[in-house]
């Protein structure tokens, strides 16, 4: 698999293998061969304190166990040591059939123990949506996170040929179109 430079990156963008939106900045948002994506003002915090455990073969939904946040502008979302929460990105992915994408966290924020994906970081061909972010403070101190800050990477690789079912047609996908940060649908896979 060939991992994307900058040039095929905008070059993706420009015939619409890759669509982003809002469209970036790319003198701000594109690196060597990844693209910057911004935070979101949308969290979802586990209430922890209601529930005592999380139990995945319970026959309630995932959602419930979570409180949504939203962030006002200019306002700031304090992440505590040993938090895990979910967010969003604000720019929309969409990739072709014949593309995978990989989300990355960013090492200037890695520097000071916050990690922005726990192990989902493939998207497959055919994705559309917000990503969702499974934030953690690995950290001692409260770090303060803010709405629209570049809080992770996209790089991009070609596959060998075009997915036969890319991700959006999969009959049983459970994330194609998010645009908020989605509460586990783990349930779902438990026929």
């Amino acid at each position: 698999m060939m991992v994307l430079s900058d040039q095929d990156i905008v070059k993706y963008l420009e015939t619409g293998k890759i669509k982003i939106f809002p469209q970036p900045d790319l003198t701000e948002q594109l690196g060597s061969c990844s693209i910057d994506f911004r935070l979101s003002n949308v969290f979802r915090i586990f209430e922890h304190s209601k529930h005592p455990s999380i139990d995945l073969r319970a026959e309630f939904d995932l959602a419930n166990l979570m409180r949504k946040v939203v962030i006002s502008e200019g306002e700031a979302f304090t992440i505590q040591p040993g938090d895990f929460v979910l967010a969003a990105t604000v720019e929309t992915l969409e990739i072709s059939d014949d593309i995978m994408a990989r989300l990355e966290g960013r090492s200037s924020l890695a520097r000071i123990g916050i990690i922005v994906h726990s192990t989902a970081g493939l998207f497959d061909p055919g994705w559309v949506g917000t990503a969702t972010l499974e934030l953690g403070n690995l950290g001692r101190m409260p770090v303060m996170l803010y709405p629209g800050m570049r809080i992770c990477a996209f790089t991009f690789s070609k596959l060998s040929s075009p997915s036969r079912v890319p991700y959006k047609q999969k009959p049983g996908n459970k994330y194609a179109g998010q645009i908020e940060p989605e509460a586990s649908r783990f349930r779902r896979d438990q026929q």
